[in-house]
């Protein structure tokens, strides 16, 4: 089984989302994700400043198996981007709940309330199971 830290919220689409601030979330992919995808050589991030809507692509995670989309799990604008992906985008595979977050956003319209329709860690191991 994956490795799902309690106090984050996570995505159907494998991404983990931890608050930062009142209306600001850092995001990243989960270890169920990148177990699944290999080797990470390359990810592409938004431009800080960007925006991004939830359940929308907003960048890619590239590896030796495949390449796969990003989806952003809150609509907001991107604030920052994790400067150490471009040169070692293995941080992902080696720790991918710290070293290996992607993107900061802070999130606009319904604020920290986009995240009540994340899931638990307890609901995201069980979807896990089912998939």
């Amino acid at each position: 089984m994956s490795y799902c830290p309690e106090h984050l919220k996570y995505t159907k689409d494998h991404e983990w989302v931890e608050r930062t601030g009142d209306k600001r979330v850092r995001v990243g992919v989960t270890d169920f994700a990148q177990k699944q995808l290999g080797d990470i050589v390359f990810v592409d991030v938004p431009s800080v400043g960007r925006d991004v809507e939830a359940g929308e692509p907003f960048g890619m995670v590239e590896s030796v198996k495949s390449v796969s989309d990003l989806f952003a799990p809150v609509s907001g604008r991107v604030t920052s981007q994790n400067p150490d992906l471009e040169s070692d985008p293995e941080n992902v595979n080696t720790d991918p709940y710290g070293d290996g977050w992607i993107v900061e956003i802070e999130i606009t319209g319904t604020g920290t309330g986009a995240l009540d329709g994340l899931l638990d860690a307890a609901q995201y191991e069980a979807y896990l199971k089912e998939e």
